[in-house]
């Protein structure tokens, strides 16, 4: 009798003690947010919480304002995302539901009270029992453990949501500016081949030129039409994706500005070693692949654990029958009679085997991924360096002494206006490749797991 008293009073000393763990005040946010931060260079609040109230939406929307009254920069659009992107803002709210279950897995259920009352032949029958959960109480330390790893999952999971939308809000950034700019230019060559359209009328009309040479001009400029069309409808879609990552809508939506053209290439692109140790290490997405397998092996193990006994529940009684009362204990045990609980047991070592080829895939992804999105970047760089250094100054070089030429009257109109489209293109093609690096440049730092180190000169 005296050990099931022991036992009670350990189950309220337990009980006792779980309820002293208690929710943080920013529900993890505060951890995620230093993840993001280190890996992005950028604030994921203004305040250090998340916005709850007018105040802080005041303060939100004029740090927004104030990065919008000049041409966005990368930096500050990556920065706004992160403050202002509604969907990543759900997910940094996630985490207070991942804490309230680590929360919840640390108190015990509450004991259960019943009361009975008889009468007959003159007496009444009181009869009092205080149950408590016992098997809760003996798992309560695993259960913990595990809501605790599923915590720091979510921690990692949503720091990762973060950079995925650093990450994106970049690229788009980049397709918005190349996209304005390639629009820019393309009106640039329409209305050059407009005058070269003109001219080439005064010239069949006057009888210096053929009818077929001048519906080839028409035609070019017919085309250089189109491509403006499709110039402008491209910028607009770029510019569209990059403001839903912004959160912006209204006026802010339709007014911000965007540099006029791409940062110039650097001088030398980044040299990386080891990039697929530095992805199974950097890469949060396979931290929280690794913590999900240890969980699951925990809640296995915990499976295991209570194969047999499912329900274990001790209660302690107190009768009273007219001038007598009577003490005693109930233990309430469920047989393990038609269920062994082998069914919980391999449907957990199904999902443990499934996690565990889960994290294996991950990381063979992550490998070929830094390998794949390095290889771009190194080939984009190199691309784009051979028409900034070759194409386009040979381009420019084939320009300037066509139009000698042309003014010496040792060239014809004809040669001058092929040599015209030739350099568009050129310079078309140039702007691509910057695209093209850059872009690759944000695939490569989201393939390893954050931003490259800074070197002078080389960010977008």
């Amino acid at each position: 009798m005296n050990c099931l008293y022991k036992l009670a009073g350990g189950a309220s000393l337990v009980l006792l003690l779980s309820g002293c763990a208690s929710l943080s005040g920013d529900g993890g946010f505060g951890a995620a947010a230093g993840v993001s931060e280190a890996r992005t260079g950028a604030k994921a609040s203004v305040a250090g919480h998340l916005p709850r109230n007018d105040d802080d939406a005041r303060v939100l929307a004029a740090v927004i304002h104030e990065k919008l009254g000049q041409p966005l920069a990368a930096d500050d659009a990556v920065q706004i995302a992160l403050l202002n992107n509604r969907g990543l803002q759900a997910s940094y709210w996630s985490l207070g539901v991942a804490e309230a279950d680590l929360v919840q897995a640390g108190r015990l259920q509450n004991p259960v009270l019943d009361f009975k009352r008889s009468h007959g032949g003159g007496e009444v029958g009181i009869e009092r029992t205080l149950t408590f959960n016992l098997i809760g109480l003996i798992t309560a330390p695993m259960a913990s453990r595990i809501e605790g790893r599923r915590y720091e999952q979510s921690k990692l999971l949503v720091a990762n949501e973060a950079l995925k939308v650093a990450a994106d809000t970049r690229r788009a950034w980049v397709d918005a500016v190349a996209s304005a700019q390639m629009a820019s230019y393309a009106q640039q060559v329409e209305a050059s081949a407009q005058a070269s359209a003109e001219l080439a009328e005064r010239m069949r009309k006057a009888g210096n030129w053929s009818s077929l040479d001048q519906a080839r001009e028409q035609a070019y400029h017919a085309q250089t039409l189109a491509d403006v069309v499709h110039a402008q409808k491209a910028a607009v879609a770029a510019r569209e994706k990059l403001t839903r990552l912004l959160g912006l809508s209204g006026e802010q939506a339709v007014n911000y500005r965007l540099p006029d053209h791409l940062p110039e290439l650097p001088t030398a692109p980044r040299e990386l070693a080891d990039i697929e140790q530095t992805a199974l290490n950097e890469r949060l997405d396979i931290q929280a692949a690794r913590l999900d397998t240890e969980q699951t092996a925990s809640t296995l193990g915990l499976t295991r654990t209570t194969r047999f006994i499912n329900v274990l529940d001790l209660g302690v009684v107190r009768n009273s029958e007219g001038a007598t009362a009577t003490r005693g204990y109930e233990l309430s045990l469920e047989i393990p009679l038609f269920d062994w609980g082998s069914a919980r047991v391999a449907r957990a070592e199904a999902t443990y085997m499934q996690s565990v080829n889960l994290l294996a895939q991950a990381t063979v992804d992550a490998r070929s991924e830094a390998r794949e999105n390095y290889a771009d970047y190194r080939a984009s760089y190199d691309l784009a360096r051979h028409y900034r250094d070759k194409v386009v100054p040979l381009r420019k070089q084939i320009s300037d002494q066509t139009l000698l030429r042309y003014n010496g009257m040792l060239m014809s109109v004809f040669e001058l206006l092929a040599d015209a489209r030739e350099q568009a293109t050129a310079v078309s093609g140039y702007i691509a490749a910057l695209k093209d690096y850059w872009t690759a440049q944000a695939n490569l730092e989201a393939a390893l797991g954050g931003r490259l180190p800074t070197n002078k000169g080389v960010q977008p």
